[in-house]
């Protein structure tokens, strides 16, 4: 009889003298048979011959003890090969159990309708300012509603921040006249304004203690200044804004906050402390270059927020800021030179204008950043035009 012919043996099948239909299992350490199939009474011949030929000479000699008649024990099929999964020499599969092909219908009578969400209200018509969107599942800001409807998302400050802005560029001019002390209160108010306006118009508010950190960098900028003279002035607000800087980082990392909300506090605070540092500029030049830098910007932000189209009215706006500059130009002594150190404040200052406009912010920021950034951003202008033309 070929290999492939031969029936298997092993634990788990039946000695010939033991009852078929009663399953075997063995008590050694090899396995635990949970199932055994009856044996088929054609098997039991060629498996008593096979099991015949395999048991070793003075087996009983040797001490072996057999289950329910078993010729061989755990120890001794240790050598066993492994049976095939398939083919005749594989253990019998359990009775298949009929699959129920009825679909199982689960009881709908305790489920509820859910109710629909709520429509989210109208958007106003036209631009304008509204709190940020908060219906439905997703929040929408307002800057992104404007663009989902086709409006801009940029909305410039009007009449009544560029007024008040014109209103600090005078009391700039003012005070550069009557000495450094009397252009301090001003530039604190600017550098006040500068802190909170940049906080806001990043989205974080209330952010005091940003904000607080911010303007203490701008009066520390100033105290520095005043101790050292304008000569040094380049040299104190850079140490300034350095010491700032790692201030910041050392807080940053001591907060407890996620590290999204880490990264942007870093950034806004680190930005608001730079520009109430760079607002000390006025305090740093001269004081003709400041009464002509802070007139150019006045008048630069008052033309730009005249109702006409924007491109008309930049137009405007830069020929005013050098018609303005020469006029205090020939009030101080710059004289014609003023042209120049006017448009440069007013370049300066519609940029501060523009950042200020951007995202769809809302009044407070107009009221804050739309106020103080045109003169906290011309302040680099006003110093190096300053001690360039004077």
């Amino acid at each position: 009889m070929s290999s492939d012919q031969q029936y298997p043996y092993g634990p788990g099948y039946p000695s010939p003298d033991a009852d078929p239909d009663v399953a075997q299992t063995w008590e050694g350490q090899t396995w635990d048979t949970q199932y055994q199939p009856a044996v088929q009474h054609g098997y039991q011949q060629p498996q008593q011959h096979q099991q015949q030929e395999y048991q070793p000479q003075g087996y009983e000699a040797q001490g072996y003890e057999a289950q329910a008649g078993g010729p061989v024990a755990a120890a001794e099929t240790a050598h066993l090969p492994v049976q095939g999964a398939t083919g005749h020499n594989s253990y019998p599969l359990p009775p298949e159990v009929p699959y129920d092909a009825t679909p199982y219908d689960p009881p709908t009578t305790h489920l509820r309708p859910v109710p629909a969400d709520p429509e989210p209200p109208a958007p106003p018509a036209g631009p304008g300012y509204g709190a940020p969107t908060t219906s439905g599942h997703v929040r929408l800001t307002d800057a992104q509603r404007a663009r989902a409807e086709g409006r801009s998302p940029i909305i410039d400050p009007g009449m009544q921040p560029a007024v008040l802005t014109a209103a600090l560029g005078g009391l700039l001019a003012a005070g550069a006249a009557l000495g450094p002390y009397a252009l301090l209160v001003p530039l604190v108010l600017l550098q006040a304004v500068t802190a909170a306006g940049w906080f806001r118009l990043n989205g974080m508010w209330p952010a005091r203690q940003g904000i607080a950190l911010a303007f203490a960098g701008g009066l520390t900028a100033d105290v520095v200044l005043l101790a050292v003279g304008k000569e040094h002035a380049p040299a104190a607000m850079l140490g300034t804004l350095g010491v700032w800087v790692l201030l910041v980082l050392v807080l940053q990392l001591r907060s407890h906050a996620g590290s999204d909300e880490r990264q942007y506090g870093l950034m806004a605070t680190v930005a608001s402390s730079a520009l109430a540092v760079v607002a000390t500029g006025h305090l740093a030049a001269a004081s003709d270059a400041v009464i002509v830098g802070g007139l150019a910007v006045a008048v630069t932000v008052v033309a730009r927020a005249l109702p006409l189209p924007g491109a008309v009215s930049l137009v405007v706006a830069l020929p005013a800021a050098a018609g303005a500059g020469v006029a205090a130009g020939g009030m101080t002594g710059v004289g014609a030179q003023g042209a120049l150190l006017g448009l440069g404040a007013g370049v300066c200052a519609l940029v501060g204008h523009r950042v200020a406009a951007y995202d769809y912010p809302s009044k407070f920021v107009h009221m804050t950043a739309g106020v103080a950034l045109p003169l906290a951003v011309a302040a680099p202008a006003v110093y190096v035009l300053g001690r360039a033309l004077t």
